[in-house]
């Protein structure tokens, strides 16, 4: 890395430093801000418990949010969207009776 730095993020609550070039900084930031609503909406829902777990749905939601923005607003394939909310519900059901998820 080149001009290597650290910035300082926080998420639910606990800070972290996150080494990024200067000029990446700004991105890290608004990322884990995005990251740090995500957590607080799954958190908030109370569906599910333990941060590891949340991690896991925040990291799904935000993979279809980048799916759905890469096919264009709309347009997501049907059978994409289809495996990704059977995906999220079976990552769910074992979440929540406390299983390793074999992916």
């Amino acid at each position: 890395m080149s001009d290597a730095g650290q910035v300082s993020i926080q998420i639910l609550g606990k800070e972290y430093q996150v080494a990024c070039n200067a000029d990446e900084s700004k991105a890290v930031e608004n990322s884990a801000e995005l990251l740090n609503a995500k957590l607080k909406d799954i958190r908030d829902s109370g569906k599910i418990v333990g941060l590891d777990r949340m991690a896991v749905m925040a990291g799904l939601n935000l993979a279809h949010d980048l799916l759905s923005e890469q096919d264009g607003p709309g347009r997501v394939d049907e059978a994409m969207t289809m495996k990704l909310r059977l995906l999220r519900e079976r990552v769910e059901r074992a979440l929540e009776n406390g299983k390793q998820l074999e992916l």
